[in-house]
């Protein structure tokens, strides 16, 4: 099994908020819209944990008028990123977006009815923070999407994954990719972190040749 390399925790340069926004996310991010919707109970506010350029935010909104969202991000330039796309799409008054760094939300203990959180953990050194908080600020009754990148087993599985993926991408964008595979968890490090959180990490699945999912759905924490 490849070790863990770390990235850094915020992607906050010009360059890593446009090379990012400018990659393809669209078959990814619907799919995730996609499975939060099959499951979510129309409760409002829905926190984006890790928003980045707020694309998921956008797509949610896209697909359904009773969306509300916050979305947080420690990366300033990501949000001023995601704040124009907001305001292309003329959503201003149904996503709001905040500088807020995910080990340490500000908001009070089961305040928010659905959490979604779409590939954050692996850029955390030490993501148990991250989800302790998820779980603190989630609804007794409420809704959890969390996704994420599979950490390959070996440097060829990484590799492989990378031209299938991001092949069309530029190079910057193409090793963005490959240091974020090589900085993923394995499945049964986040199930652990789950268990650790005091959850039940047979909830946690890994639901593609990349991704882990971990769901809670309304009413089954």
């Amino acid at each position: 099994m490849l070790s863990r390399v770390l990235e850094p925790e915020v992607m906050d340069t010009e360059a890593e908020a446009r090379d990012y926004d400018d990659m393809d996310h669209r078959a990814v991010n619907d799919l995730f819209v996609s499975d939060f919707l099959k499951i979510w109970d129309g409760c409002n506010p829905v926190l984006d944990i890790g928003t980045g350029t707020a694309q998921i935010p956008i797509a949610l909104c896209k697909a359904s008028v009773q969306v509300r969202v916050v979305g947080v991000d420690l990366a300033d330039q990501m949000l001023r990123v995601g704040r124009r796309n907001v305001r292309r799409a003329a959503l201003d008054e149904r996503i709001t977006l905040e500088l807020q760094d995910a080990k340490h939300l500000p908001y009070d203990r089961g305040s928010f009815p659905a959490v979604i959180s779409n590939s954050i953990i692996h850029h955390i050194p030490h993501p148990l923070a991250v989800v302790a908080e998820m779980v603190r600020v989630l609804a007794t009754d409420g809704t959890l999407l969390v996704r994420d990148l599979l950490r390959p087993p070996d440097m060829e599985s990484l590799q492989r994954l990378g031209q299938t993926y991001a092949g069309d991408a530029n190079a910057h964008q193409q090793q963005l990719f490959a240091d974020s595979l090589n900085a993923a968890l394995t499945l049964d490090e986040v199930r652990a972190l789950v268990a650790e959180a005091g959850m039940d990490a047979s909830a946690v699945e890994k639901t593609s040749d990349r991704h882990w999912t971990w769901t809670i759905r309304p009413g089954k924490r």
